[in-house]
């Protein structure tokens, strides 16, 4: 069985939510509709007419891509211009093209952990917060006959989890009193009799974004008709989501020799270095895309060396005299999201149960040549 279009969307968005982008960032459908069996999926960086061609080739109906074809407002739509008969022929052939952009960047897993991975970067953490998920505490009580499976139903679910320990909780024995109305069918007592009652306070702390979840489960494994919880916004911040990522390598290596790696992981024939070749760097940071405005992000966390693309002359000026080390492989580096994107949203289709097929973009997008 095909996968509809939202489908397909939902999966990736599951994994790169929207929430996670830039503020305006050019993401989502931008071409087409979902509403349709999609065949076959292509995953490209840019969508250029080769990669139109090797959609249409391949009998895809949608692109994903990183790179957004429409990123300023259309004054016209002509189809004598070469973006106007860009759009005629994905239109023609009825392909859909889908943007995932910075929230792909920020997402967990996503562009610049690929990036931190290939360079060897250890417990990478976000180069600039741009968000931190707010948690919730979560308190119920219930009987202690079901203390336990209230408690596993509420974990299971996603609750408990503070940095990198899970299944937290505090529990408290106590005495719980309730009066059941009339046209009650209360778990203990009688209506119209107060009720005194041997209960269990839970304690726990889950992301907002799971509250739907637990609290369905929690209410799912509980006795009573009605459940007494409460949820209570918290000062602490969660997970936290930004843009590149810091860490420090697993080896130390000197520049010339990471510029290699580098090369190597994102497969490109060059790249331009700021720096002494003999230097020893312990800690690097990176960053999908353009990053010339992150310098000051990478020399405030201490990095030796800031990997990423479009470093203007000034910029790598400023860098040299920082004393931060610069690796620009170029902006196309970020091609390694092709590979990583068809192999994960592949596989999800694959475990739902879906005939649609993902496949990885070819051709060569690098609008730049080296001579």
């Amino acid at each position: 069985m095909l996968a509809k279009g939202q489908t397909v969307i939902q999966l990736m968005e599951k994994f790169a939510p929207k929430s996670l982008a830039v503020e305006n960032d050019k993401i989502g459908l931008q071409l087409g509709t979902l509403n349709k069996e999609i065949t076959k999926v292509l995953v490209a960086l840019d969508v250029t007419p080769e990669v139109v061609d090797e959609a249409i080739a391949l009998g895809a109906n949608l692109i994903v891509a990183h790179h957004a074809i429409i990123f300023r407002p259309l004054a016209n739509l002509r189809t004598d211009t070469p973006m106007g008969a860009l759009y005629e022929k994905l239109i023609k052939h009825d392909i859909a093209v889908y943007i995932s952009h910075t929230n792909l960047d920020v997402a967990e897993g996503g562009m610049n952990d690929w990036m931190a991975d290939l360079v060897g970067i250890q417990q990478p953490k976000p180069l600039e917060e741009l968000q931190s998920e707010r948690l919730l505490k979560l308190v119920v009580y219930v009987p202690k006959s079901h203390h336990q499976n209230v408690l596993d139903a509420i974990l299971a679910s996603g609750a408990g989890v503070i940095g990198d320990y899970s299944h937290c909780s505090f529990n408290t024995e106590g005495l719980g009193t309730f009066l059941p109305g009339e046209g009650t069918q209360p778990h203990i007592g009688s209506p119209g009799k107060l009720e005194r009652a041997e209960e269990v306070r839970i304690e726990t702390v889950l992301p907002e974004s799971l509250k739907g979840k637990v609290v369905q489960a929690m209410i799912k494994a509980h006795p009573y008709e009605e459940v007494a919880y409460d949820l209570y916004a918290l000062e602490q911040k969660g997970k936290s989501y930004g843009l590149g990522r810091v860490g420090k390598l697993a080896q130390p290596k000197t520049l010339a020799e990471l510029t290699q790696i580098v090369k190597k992981g994102f497969d490109v024939p060059a790249a331009r270095v700021v720096g002494d070749g003999d230097r020893l760097i312990k800690k690097a940071a990176v960053l999908g895309g353009s990053g010339s405005r992150y310098i000051h992000h990478a020399l405030r966390q201490g990095a030796d060396v800031l990997i990423t693309g479009d470093v203007d002359y000034h910029t790598a000026h400023d860098a040299l005299m920082a004393g931060l080390a610069i690796i620009d492989p170029g902006h196309n580096s970020e091609k390694i999201m092709k590979r990583e994107v068809a192999k994960l949203l592949g596989q999800m289709l694959a475990d739902s149960g879906s005939e649609t097929t993902v496949h990885a973009s070819e051709p060569n997008t690098e609008p730049f040549r080296f001579v």
